[in-house]
């Protein structure tokens, strides 16, 4: 090619360089970019390789503590199940506990309510044999000494003695009629005058053991209504005997039976007030307690027993009370 001025080598090789540059510029930068694409799809890769074996984990680890959580309910609930068996079973052990303890107790009050029978049996008894012995005592004074020989006036007649005369026979006077004696008659023989009647006395109550053995065999027939009007009979009529202590804590029965508390608590009130030495004494703080808790009276109840516990901290109602107390939530404290 001719041009109309020469170009210099120099600026032909500059101009091709340039060319060259010209043609290259634009490629490179696409390639860059696809590069760097790649790149970042081979670290979004990677990423998304890294959660999901991430998840994979979370997901065995999850599984493993869904089961760890899964024993621990079950050994919760077996726990549970344990401990509500250990109650029960508890319960049973005081209910039985305490059903024996009432058994004994009212064994001891069966054996309370012979022993004072037996009691009273041979009081009579004893009382029946110094009568008698009274009564011999008496015999043997009234009666004649006996001598050794026969008296002087009592000796057989002599064959040589006549007989004695016989004493002239009076005829016995006739009878007169009631009121003035008749002439000729001792004073002695006369018919005394009629006297006006006496009045009729009241009739004496029967022996205190023969009505308190009625009453408390009704009473253990079950027989409550009747048992408790013959229990107040050997209240009322022999007031001052141990047997009516005994008499008005079976009333005192006889209403709680019947849910009558406060009746209860009034005859045990007089057990323990008024017949302090009886036996009955330690039941009758125990069930008046009771009753008292019943109605709704729960200070006054722990009181009562804690009064029992203090008295008679070795009988088998201080055990029932303890029982009771127990029970309730609330610690009993030993006396010092």
């Amino acid at each position: 090619m001719n041009l109309p001025f020469p170009i210099p080598k120099r600026s032909v090789s500059m101009a091709c360089a340039a060319l060259a540059v010209s043609l290259l510029l634009p490629a490179s930068p696409a390639f860059a970019v696809s590069k760097e694409i790649v790149q970042l799809q081979t670290q979004v890769q990677q990423l998304q390789d890294a959660v999901a074996r991430l998840q994979q984990s979370n997901d065995e680890r999850m599984g493993v503590m869904k089961d760890l959580v899964q024993q621990s309910a079950d050994s919760v609930n077996r726990m549970s199940l344990n401990i509500d068996a250990l109650q029960k079973q508890l319960q049973n052990r005081q209910q039985n506990q305490d059903s024996k303890l009432e058994q004994v107790s009212g064994q001891i009050q069966s054996l309370n309510d012979s022993l004072d029978e037996v009691k009273a049996r041979l009081a009579r008894l004893e009382k029946v044999a110094q009568d008698i012995q009274s009564q011999q005592q008496s015999i043997n004074a009234n009666m004649p000494p006996t001598g050794g020989g026969i008296p002087a006036d009592n000796a057989a007649p002599s064959m040589n003695t006549p007989p004695p005369a016989a004493a002239p026979v009076t005829p016995a006077p006739a009878p007169a009629k009631r009121g003035k004696p008749t002439a000729g008659t001792p004073m002695s023989e006369a018919v005394p005058a009629p006297q006006p009647p006496a009045e009729t006395a009241a009739p004496a109550a029967p022996p205190v053991d023969d009505l308190y053995k009625t009453a408390l065999g009704d009473y253990m027939g079950a027989k409550y209504q009747l048992a408790s009007s013959e229990f107040g009979d050997v209240i009322k009529s022999y007031p001052d005997h141990p047997l009516a202590g005994n008499a008005s804590f079976y009333q005192g029965e006889i209403a709680y039976r019947a849910g009558h508390y406060d009746d209860a608590i009034k005859s045990y009130d007089r057990v323990i007030e008024q017949y302090a030495d009886s036996n009955k004494v330690p039941v009758a703080h125990l069930h008046k307690g009771q009753a008292l808790i019943a109605l709704k009276q729960n200070d006054a109840g722990v009181r009562e027993l804690r009064a029992l516990i203090q008295r008679f901290p070795n009988s088998p109602e201080a055990m029932q009370a303890r029982s009771k107390l127990s029970g309730m939530g609330i610690t009993v404290v030993p006396k010092r």
